[in-house]
């Protein structure tokens, strides 16, 4: 009995010594695997009398049963600190990387027309605006358009249907609608441009139904073909 108390005090150590999964398995092995130590006692219990067999036999068997839960025991547990060990170390950062902040740019078209005014703008000119959407009056009529000029009809200008009293409204073919709005309810002197979309029904290799257009105006006394001249050189400059 003295040497299986010191055979489980050893062994029980060795378990609780063991570093990891593979010097457990070795413990195993040398405690209950086929050449083990308590294997080797409990081969060598056929060659006692019966009643001493018996009282070995049991207390081999509870020494067996309690090196068996170490093992196990002590198996969990280092398992648990392997698994927590690799999570630790083989962590993944899986989460999307921040957007790189990235600005805005303008849209060439409004590029172009920002550019334009600024070439403008130190020669007197402002910027003026008028809806995409007209009435026939601004568009054509105002402008000195006859009642059957081509640009009148479906097949040039987009209507729109027309209302209770006959009248219908349309997007506007050029800009120029702004020049007479601006006459209207501006006094001389003025110098605008007019920039904006355009709509008309083309539409070929050369056409787009939508697209810009930049106009000038200018009232004042004393103005002349040279002034014109002037600024159409001052813009090319500018521009180019």
């Amino acid at each position: 009995m003295d040497q299986l108390e010191q055979l489980r005090e050893e062994l029980l150590a060795e378990v609780a010594n063991a570093s990891d999964s593979i010097s457990l398995d070795a413990v195993r092995v040398s405690a209950l695997g086929k050449k083990g130590r308590v294997t080797a006692m409990m081969k060598g219990l056929g060659g006692m009398d019966p009643d001493a067999r018996k009282a070995a036999g049991q207390a081999l068997n509870v020494l067996k049963g309690e090196i068996s839960n170490a093992l196990e025991a002590r198996k969990t547990l280092l398992e648990e600190s392997e698994i927590s060990e690799r999570l630790a170390a083989e962590t993944v950062d899986v989460s999307l990387p921040v957007r790189p902040e990235r600005e805005g740019l303008l849209h060439p078209i409004s590029q172009t027309i920002e550019e334009v005014a600024e070439i403008f703008a130190p020669m007197g000119f402002e910027v003026a605006e008028g809806p995409d959407i007209e009435d026939d009056f601004h568009n054509f009529t105002a402008l000195n358009f006859p009642p059957d000029h081509p640009a009148r009809e479906m097949h040039d200008t987009f209507f729109l249907p027309r209302k209770e009293d006959g009248t219908r409204h349309l997007l506007r073919t050029h800009t120029s609608p702004v020049q007479v709005r601006v006459m209207q309810n501006t006094k001389p002197p003025i110098r605008i441009l007019a920039p904006g979309r355009t709509y008309r029904c083309d539409y070929d290799i050369t056409h787009t139904p939508m697209f810009h257009q930049i106009e000038g105006l200018v009232i004042d006394k004393a103005i002349h073909m040279g002034h014109l001249k002037s600024c159409i050189i001052e813009f090319v400059k500018g521009l180019f």
